[in-house]
């Protein structure tokens, strides 16, 4: 299982990568689907980046199962992006990596 401080780690590694593509922060509606006319793509990274900084207070909360599970959701974002191969997020998670 992964400690609050490798996913720090992770979480570091996701906004050094949005902010050098340039992805904004914002949230997304909850109860709407990505609109397909409105730049989906970029808007499901931008909430991807704005839910970096939400996933270090529930750390902080010490609300473990939700951290992974949102982390899980933004990674499975930045695969579906072309961002990160499978073998590039597994990586992140072990815990001898950097």
């Amino acid at each position: 299982l992964m400690t609050k401080e490798k996913v720090r780690q992770v979480l570091k590694i996701y906004r050094r990568k949005l902010a050098s593509l340039g992805v904004a922060k914002a949230d997304y509606p909850h109860g709407k689907l990505l609109n397909i006319n409105q730049n989906y793509q970029q808007r499901g990274l931008w909430h991807c980046h704005a839910m970096l900084d939400k996933i270090e207070g529930f750390i902080k909360e010490d609300r473990m199962d939700k951290v992974f599970r949102w982390l899980g959701f933004v990674q499975g974002c930045l695969w579906m992006q072309r961002i990160y191969t499978l073998e590039d997020l597994t990586n992140h998670n072990r815990k001898d990596s950097k």
